[in-house]
Formats: C-alpha cells, structure tokens, sequence
C-alpha cells in the first residue's frame, strides 16, 4: 500500500510539480522576472500591439493589468521569416487571433499559443516579448514548454536578438528552434558574421513532451540546456551587445508548407529572467 500511495503521489508531482516555476537561484545571476501566467488574457485580448514597436515601452492596448506590464507582441501584419523570405506559403504576425492565457487542466496557468492556416492565404503566426529582457546584456532565459499538438509546418524558435543589429550584426542565440513535428535545436549565430556562420546543436529531444530550456549567455559564452543537460556551448564570435528575448514561433523553414486547414500548438507554462551578475 505505501508503494502504491508513493506512486501516486510521484504521479500527482509529475503532473502538478512539474511544471511550477522552480524558486531555486542561479549561481553568478539575479532573477529579473518570472511569471506562471496565472492572469487571464482571453483570446483576443493579445490586440493593439503596434505601440513603441521593440522598446521597453511598447504595448498591447488590448491587455490589461500585469501583463500589459510585462509583455509585447509582433503586431498583427508583420511578415514571419518565411514570408520576408520569398516562401510559397509563409505567414503573418496575428497575436489577437493566436494567444491566450487560462488555467491549464493541472490547476496552473498557460500561455497558449495556437498557430493556424486557413482554407488558404497565409499562415497566422505568434512572438511574444517579455520586455523585462529589451535591452539584456548578459543573463539567462528559462521556459517551460511543449508542443501539445504538433503538425508539419510549424516551427519555432525562440530566441536572443540584437537590439541594434548594425552595433551586432548576425548575433543571435536560438533555443528552443526546430519543427514541432520533428525535434529541438539549438544555433549560437557568430558575430560579425554572414551566412550560416554558427554553431548548431540537436538536443536530441522531441518538441511533444515537458522540457525546460535555457539560454545562458555570459561574456564570450553561451551554453544551452535542456532539461538540466547541456546540449551546446560555444565560445566563438559570443554577441556582446544587448539582446531581446523573442518567444517566436512561426511558419516553418525546411518541410513541407501548413496544410491548408491547418492548426499547431505550444504551451508555455512559466518563464524566468535572471540578469547576469
């Protein structure tokens, strides 16, 4: 019986404990922000994001309360890569129609992120922007997260990116990325560089199940962890200028286009910020 009740409650811990954000620190870091999406934000209310584009000050009118403070989106409109890059079937930001914060079924909150095509036209894609990390020079990013459905065409990747491109070009640190049908990567992009000038990492992990990633970046290093276990680390070209941390997820680059009718999606559990100390 008590190995029975043991099971249990390692089963009840799998569930609920998994995915509460961790209150341990973080050696040679400070935490800046975290947040278990514990406020509503309906969907629809991810709207009015075209305020202060990229600064510490922009919005989304159609937010309210903490997370208007904490949070901005890629206004509705703007170009995913695929489409700034030519591709038969791309897509376009559309936060109103894509996110939303709610209880999950383990009694914590989710932020939820629905991608979806229609009938036809483009892909309807989703970044959103703490903005506790605008202007970042050096820290640390965690979420926790999994695809809960995937389908082909649908990608991510969540990333660190230069605040001035022109003061660092090509720096850019990508973990999670890859796509949700397949398996989690991770590219340390060099600065200064052009092309595909980067160190690349498969961490050997599907983007169905829980995990908790970080990017860990500190002068002349980036480390990426999954799960507690490194999957990369790169010494060469580190960017050293401040970064933007970009929850972006988007159309896919290297399968096959949505289908049309389509739909994927991720959910976020919480994220967490540490400055570098």
């Amino acid at each position: 019986m008590r190995r029975r009740l043991a099971a249990v409650a390692a089963a009840v811990t799998a569930l609920l404990g998994a995915n509460a954000a961790p209150a341990h620190a973080t050696p040679g870091f400070h935490l800046v922000f975290a947040d278990g999406f514990n406020e509503r934000a309906p969907l629809g209310s991810f709207s009015g994001c075209d305020h202060n584009d990229g600064s510490k000050s922009a919005y989304c009118s159609g937010l309210t309360g903490a997370m208007r403070v904490g949070y901005w989106a890629y206004p509705a409109g703007w170009p995913d890569t695929a489409t700034e890059w030519g591709y038969p079937v791309g897509g376009v930001y559309d936060p109103a129609s894509t996110m939303w914060v709610a209880p999950s079924q383990w009694g914590d909150g989710q932020l939820h992120i629905k991608m979806w095509r229609g009938r036809s036209g483009p892909v309807h894609s989703a970044a959103l922007v703490p903005k506790a990390v605008i202007g970042l020079k050096y820290g640390r990013v965690e979420e926790r997260f999994r695809a809960s459905h995937a389908a082909p065409g649908y990608k991510s990747a969540h990333l660190l990116w230069p605040d001035s491109n022109s003061s660092c070009p090509n720096c850019e640190l990508d973990f999670p990325e890859g796509d949700w049908a397949t398996g989690i990567n991770a590219y340390a992009h060099h600065r200064d560089s052009i092309g595909g000038d980067q160190d690349a990492y498969d961490a050997r992990a599907p983007f169905t199940v829980w995990h908790t990633a970080d990017i860990e970046w500190v002068p002349g290093a980036v480390t990426f962890l999954l799960d507690g276990r490194v999957v990369g680390h790169s010494t060469t070209a580190v960017p050293d200028q401040p970064m933007s941390w970009i929850i972006q997820n988007e159309t896919s680059l290297d399968s096959a286009p949505p289908a049309p009718n389509s739909w994927a999606q991720m959910d976020i559990s919480w994220v967490k910020v540490w400055a570098w100390s």
